[in-house]
């Protein structure tokens, strides 16, 4: 039976690995079995899919991985400020993270002030009025992204 940061290496391809190792190396930082496991679990679980640092750790000890939360937490903004993840900034002062995709960028996320469930969404109206907003100010638009905060059906069933 492979051991877990067998499986963690195998998760990644080697395409993925070679482009963070080169990435990291670019910055001065080395590539670490804790950043490649981390990137795996996101690649594991695929695009659309929110994690806070929480989860991220709980799922990585869950596959025998030993990494604390603060390493989690670490990795997770470096390898968000790489653009490889995406961070999701919630109003209550939370933060989900998810892989960054080019072909899934423009998209809006459904919040659950409750439980934090996370549901993406698009819409063209959406983007459409941000580009029309940033032109009509001056602004060149880089992205347009909404979050609606609301009750997912489960809280709202429970009052």
């Amino acid at each position: 039976m492979p051991s877990s940061s067998t499986q963690a290496s195998q998760a990644t391809q080697p395409g993925t690995t070679d482009a963070l190792r080169s990435n990291l190396h670019d910055r001065g930082q080395r590539l670490t079995p804790q950043r490649q496991r981390v990137q795996a679990l996101f690649e594991q679980i695929g695009a659309g899919s929110h994690l806070s640092a929480e989860e991220v750790h709980q799922r990585l000890l869950g596959q025998h991985d030993k990494v604390s939360l603060a390493t989690v937490y670490r990795t997770l903004r470096l390898l968000s400020s790489m653009g490889l993840l995406q961070e999701l900034e919630l109003p209550e002062g939370g933060r989900r993270y998810e892989l960054a995709c080019d072909a899934h960028r423009d998209h809006h996320h459904l919040v659950c002030v409750r439980c934090g469930c996370t549901e993406e969404f698009e819409d063209e109206a959406v983007l459409l009025a941000g580009e029309q907003a940033s032109v009509g100010h001056g602004f060149r638009l880089l992205e347009c992204v909404l979050t609606v905060r609301a009750l997912c059906p489960r809280c709202a069933a429970e009052g």
